[in-house]
């Protein structure tokens, strides 16, 4: 495939280069080189970025619920049934959407090489 999207081969953990070769060697860990192209994997870097989106995306979702099971009549049992359920859905949903997010901003960032920013030293007025 030339030139994939990489926002589709991102969500689907293949590499933005060529859109055939797997990303990941296991859970958000990078491979060292696409096994197809053999595009180097370690020119870039998404650190927080996808934990950030996908702690933003799971509260938007839900976050509403959060705030309805206090208003809601319920015994404490079913309360603190209804508070573990949410829990384990937050962290669930957070760790479905790492991957694909993060595989997401890596294959942008190999397009559009981006790299750290660098500040050039003016001197001194």
């Amino acid at each position: 495939m030339a030139n994939p999207n990489p926002v589709l081969a991102g969500l689907r953990s293949r590499c933005g280069t060529c859109g055939e070769g797997k990303l990941f060697s296991r859970y958000l860990v990078f491979k060292d080189n696409c096994d197809v192209c053999g595009q180097d994997f370690s020119v870039a870097d998404t650190a927080d970025g996808p934990a950030f989106f996908a702690g933003f995306a799971t509260l938007i979702l839900l976050a509403p619920f959060y705030f309805m099971l206090p208003m809601m009549e319920l015994p404490l049992w079913q309360t603190i049934l209804g508070y573990l359920m949410i829990i384990a859905a937050t962290f669930g949903l957070c760790l479905a959407m790492l991957p694909p997010l993060k595989g997401m901003l890596f294959n942008l960032q190999i397009r559009h090489k981006a790299e750290e920013a660098k500040f050039e030293d003016i001197g001194s007025p």
